[in-house]
């Protein structure tokens, strides 16, 4: 497994020579034009690693502190994941729009910069996944790529390279991201069963805790570290969809699985009434209290495996646990009022959070 290079303590450490770095010395060449091409390409990639930085501060607001746990080489890496994960998002939010439904408000204020889309958003994730092949190959791209795409693409290939990772898990997550999208072949917007939900979340969740698992490094054999880094995924998206229940019903979607919600009296007609008075229905109250238990099962599944990451890097991620996890005690604080607006965590919390673990993650950098 790759290791990040050491260098100095910035979010920029280690971010040298990457994909947009191809100059070698060779015949012909002079060694001080290899060196200003070289040094050219460094900057380069460290302004794509910088505008990676500043979508994750400006979108994940819990994920981006939680980053700040981790030793500085690591970071950029991890902003890149993000902004990937994130662009593609993007591209999902505005399908709504496009087949008659308004992005919802409170999703809307935090896109990235504004695009003119002038096609489908099927065809841009068709896009962005070609985009992505050309980058980890190391091809120029034949068509024009957006500004930032290309510096968050950049930067992901450089982190692919960087830390080995598995390109399969981009098509795993692509694929889910699909079944978001009007027009393409696996659309949904419910799901029956928690196996159907599951087999979603395993691109939109899971995948995303196994591109991290090689950043984050581990103490034994990746192999067995997976399964709770994929576990811990899911855990942070059935928190999302149990946080996020009120925004999705105005999207026409319910990331809740269908048969344990019927077990309970509540069906779609229920959840809508719910969401237009702002009220949460016994039934549902009782619902969520059950699927809250689902997840907080699915914490308690991934933390063990917390113990097999790099000592460095687990007070980071175990204060993104906790962080997460205390949403749903702000769930349940506020009466299940899912409805009304997003349960958050207070600012001191995630505070209090961060610095605790940040204590402790001190003493591992001694």
């Amino acid at each position: 497994m790759s290791t990040a290079r050491p260098g100095k303590d910035s979010d920029l450490a280690g971010v040298g020579r990457g994909p947009l770095d191809t100059t070698e010395a060779r015949p012909g060449i002079s060694s001080d034009l290899a060196g200003t091409a070289r040094a050219e390409a460094e900057i380069r990639l460290a302004d794509a690693y910088r505008a990676c930085r500043a979508i994750a501060a400006e979108h994940g607001r819990t994920y981006f502190l939680a980053t700040r746990l981790l030793s500085a080489p690591r970071r950029p890496a991890v902003h890149a994941l993000y902004a990937f994960a994130r662009m593609v998002d993007d591209i999902v939010d505005h399908a709504d729009a496009s087949h008659g439904r308004q992005p919802n408000p409170a999703e809307t204020s935090r896109q990235s910069p504004a695009k003119t889309r002038q096609s489908s958003p099927s065809a841009e994730l068709d896009l962005i996944e070609k985009q992505l092949r050309v980058a980890l190959d190391h091809r120029t791209p034949t068509e024009p790529v957006p500004p930032l795409h290309a510096l968050v693409l950049a930067a992901l290939a450089d982190t692919v390279d960087r830390y080995a990772i598995d390109p399969a898990h981009f098509w795993t997550f692509l694929d889910s991201m699909r079944m978001d999208v009007p027009g393409t072949a696996h659309f949904r917007t419910r799901y029956a069963t928690l196996a159907e939900l599951r087999e979603y979340m395993r691109g939109s969740a899971a995948a995303i805790g196994l591109q991290l698992l090689p950043v984050l490094g581990t103490v034994a054999p990746p192999a067995e570290a997976e399964p709770a880094a994929a576990a811990l995924g899911e855990a942070f998206q059935l928190t999302n969809f149990l946080r996020d229940i009120g925004e999705d019903l105005d999207r026409g979607r319910v990331y809740l699985p269908g048969d344990h919600l019927a077990a309970f009296g509540v069906d779609d007609d229920l959840l809508a009434h719910c969401r237009h008075t702002g009220r949460t229905d016994p039934r549902v109250r009782r619902a969520l209290a059950h699927l809250i238990a689902i997840n907080r099962g699915v914490y308690r599944t991934a933390d063990p495996g917390i113990d097999l990451l790099n000592p460095r890097v687990r007070p980071a991620i175990r204060a993104a646990s906790a962080l997460y996890a205390g949403i749903l005690d702000r769930i349940e604080e506020s009466g299940y009022a899912v409805f009304q607006g997003r349960a958050v965590v207070p600012t001191g919390r995630r505070l209090l959070v961060a610095g605790t673990e940040f204590v402790a993650g001190a003493f591992h950098r001694r």
